[in-house]
């Protein structure tokens, strides 16, 4: 008998809906595009138990009719494409035809749907096996109105790797926002639970903008409408001080569709590289619409990324428009979709830029004719075979070639001429902290806690006298064993720098700064300053670290307003936020509100600390507050120690030297060393007495 089994159809597409149906929001955003691809102008959505025990999708689209009601659920079925060439040139949002038939087969669903001025029908469908078509009683105008109850019934394992009812809620509700913005035009409106969470009303950008993200942030965001090389670009971007600590609330729509892309990315982010400070990210909301001919959105079953036929001209035309806003160069004025004549922008017979946040142009700007994004293309491949100075003189770059030195995706690196202006750039040597530099801050020996294999087997080769080039054999390296010796090596040095500080004299103090002890053929010199402010830190560390921090009341409570991804997180580590010293409580849906600090952070700043905390949305590990905290008890330590120049009596003196108990190898949080040696050799040799 043969071993190569033909697979039914309950089974592939239970396999197919591992890739199209992974979580409560991917059926959503599947029944949300099958909406807007119906030609719907109002859609409805309603989520249950995080889309567990029901997701509804009701429309008022053209409608199924009653003939094609069980094709709707069959593998690959789409009134979309009908052949090959239309992978080509694809402008609905769904195409595949796998969406419906994978979630069918993981749930209870039905559809009820009526094409205008005929009767309305239903079909359901359980875990794959369809029913049998009914006339529905209660009829539409025309739609189509989609019912997915209890999801993942028949696949235990997925159900069990679901998260919470709100961890699944606020995936859903950042996918509904993303439609509101994508589609402008359609009226959506959302209920969670019965209650409603968002609502748009189809009156374009602007409106979907404040429906999602409030006032606010449009006031802080320049509103962009440009086109270069065929590339049509529209929507907002955050000002030069609008940042966020993660990427969430970056979205990007390319032919009216949702995508995670990196060249977009990468020039976005390239564009704010000046002006966004450490763990910060752009805000952007921006359409982007190429032909579609250019792009292949046929990459991943979920559709989130696509692949462009020229990287370079789609990187440069979104840098070039970006840049030049924030930069507020002349250029700016093509780009910003607010006309001049709205701000009364005209004085003296010459534009006036402060009401928009530009500076004033060059006197005399010339501006090139506009290419084609195949003008632009050409142009790029002539860069490889044209020297960069005539085509500069002849032809309108996509950008610059300053901006092709900013770093951008690997893909970029197949032009030629970009090579070389890489490969002019010096190269900077590159600063790496080990994490032992983090677990151990008190030692200054920096070597890497994971001994490459390749490295451990040379130098055991080494010590046996054999050659570097003899295999390794991999199976008698043990990875931990290496790493523990290591460690004990450490802990040994940490010894060898503790000393007993008794046998020290105090011989005196320099400049109200140093204390001075002495001991046999050495002398200790200590900065009184690096050495309280290390174990003040100490102190304060090891406080939070055992939850015993007093708790400070403050008079007006600070307010935390984050969107739905980031509350989600927080919400997982109230706990240990509370656990060291805050009080903090959820008061509205997504804001926080902060009532106490820890007695020793009086002076914390609350922007920046809850910023860390949500640089971490996203990742797959909960909040590190010791390391977010670090910086805040250095500051305070430093604030609270005594200073270099402060007349410290004998007493003060002999209970700080008591206190840093021989350890010699100590450093200040900042990273300076506590202790400085100089031995009697050392001493004569400055003074010639020894040569």
């Amino acid at each position: 008998m043969g071993k190569i089994n033909l697979l039914p159809a309950n089974v592939y597409n239970r396999i197919a809906a591992g890739e199209v149906v992974d979580r409560p929001y991917s059926v959503v955003k599947e029944l949300v595009e099958n909406s807007i691809d119906a030609g719907a102008k109002e859609i409805e959505i309603y989520v249950e138990s995080g889309g567990k025990e029901t997701i509804r999708v009701v429309d008022d689209g053209a409608g199924i009719s009653r003939e094609d009601l069980p094709s709707a659920f069959l593998p690959h079925a789409t009134s979309k494409i009908s052949r090959a060439e239309d992978l080509e040139s694809i402008i609905t949002l769904g195409f595949r035809g796998e969406a419906v038939a994978s979630i069918a087969s993981v749930s209870k669903m039905t559809i009820t749907s009526e094409e205008e001025g005929k009767k309305c029908y239903s079909l359901s469908c359980e875990g794959g096996v369809l029913g049998e078509i009914k006339e529905a009683g209660e009829s539409f105008s025309h739609g189509t109105d989609v019912c997915v109850s209890t999801l993942f019934y028949n696949a235990p394992v997925r159900l069990r790797f679901l998260k919470s009812d709100r961890a699944e809620e606020a995936e859903i509700t950042t996918f509904i926002a993303r439609f509101i913005l994508s589609r402008p035009d359609i009226s959506f409106r959302y209920y969670v639970n019965g209650k409603s969470v968002l609502q748009s009303f189809g009156e374009g950008d602007e409106s979907a903008f404040v429906c999602v993200y409030g006032a606010e942030a449009l006031r802080n965001c320049y509103a962009v409408q440009a086109e270069r090389h065929g590339v049509k670009i529209r929507g907002y971007v955050g000002n030069q001080n609008y940042s966020k600590p993660n990427k969430s609330y970056q979205t990007a729509f390319l032919n009216g569709r949702y995508v995670s892309n990196q060249t977009i990315s990468a020039a976005l982010a390239n564009a704010y590289a000046n002006y966004l400070m450490k763990r910060q990210y752009p805000f952007y909301v921006l359409h982007i619409d190429v032909p579609p001919e250019i792009v292949d959105v046929n990459v991943h079953p979920n559709k989130a990324d696509v692949r462009f036929s020229d990287n370079k001209i789609i990187y440069g035309c979104i840098y070039r428009v970006v840049s030049e806003v924030l930069d507020g160069n002349a250029g700016a004025l093509d780009y910003l979709a607010k006309p001049l004549n709205q701000s009364g922008a005209i004085k003296n017979g010459q534009a006036d830029f402060t009401d928009i946040g530009l500076s004033a142009p060059d006197s005399a700007r010339i501006s090139a004719p506009a290419l084609s994004y195949e003008e632009a293309r050409k142009a790029m491949n002539a860069m490889s075979e044209t020297p960069k100075k005539a085509l500069l003189n002849d032809l309108e770059l996509p950008f610059a070639p300053v901006e092709a030195e900013r770093e951008a995706p690997a893909e970029f690196n197949e032009s030629p001429v970009l090579k070389k202006q890489i490969d002019k750039s010096p190269e900077k040597p590159r600063e790496k902290r080990g994490a032992l530099s983090e677990m151990f801050p008190d030692l200054s020996v920096a070597a890497p806690v994971v001994t490459l294999k390749a490295s451990a087997a040379a130098s055991r080769q080494n010590a046996r006298g054999e050659s570097a080039s003899a295999p390794i054999d991999s199976q008698a390296y043990d990875a931990f064993a290496e790493n523990k010796k290591y460690l004990l090596q450490r802990e040994e040095e940490a010894k060898r720098q503790r000393v007993d500080a008794a046998a020290y004299v105090y011989a005196g103090k320099l400049f109200n700064t140093y204390l001075l002890y002495e001991h046999e053929n050495e002398v200790l010199i200590i900065d009184q300053h690096a050495a309280h402010e290390r174990l003040i830190f100490n102190r304060l560390k090891e406080k939070m670290r055992l939850r015993q921090t007093a708790r400070q009341p403050m008079l007006i409570p600070y307010e935390v307003r984050v969107n739905d991804v980031e509350a989600d997180f927080l919400r997982d580590n109230l706990e240990n936020i509370r656990s060291i010293g805050f009080e903090i409580d959820e008061t509205q849906a997504n804001v926080f509100s902060v009532s106490a600090v820890p007695a020793d952070l009086v002076n914390i700043d609350l922007f920046a600390f809850f910023a860390d905390i949500l640089s971490g949305t996203g990742d797959f590990r909960g909040v590190k507050l010791e390391d977010l905290l670090r910086d805040k008890l250095a500051t305070a330590a430093c604030k609270a120690a005594v200073k270099g120049g402060d007349d410290l009596s004998k007493a003060e003196i002999d209970e700080l030297f008591r206190l840093i108990d021989g350890n010699f190898g100590l450093r200040c949080p900042h990273g300076r060393p506590v202790v400085a040696r100089i031995t009697r050799n050392e001493l004569e040799k400055m003074f010639g007495r020894i040569v």
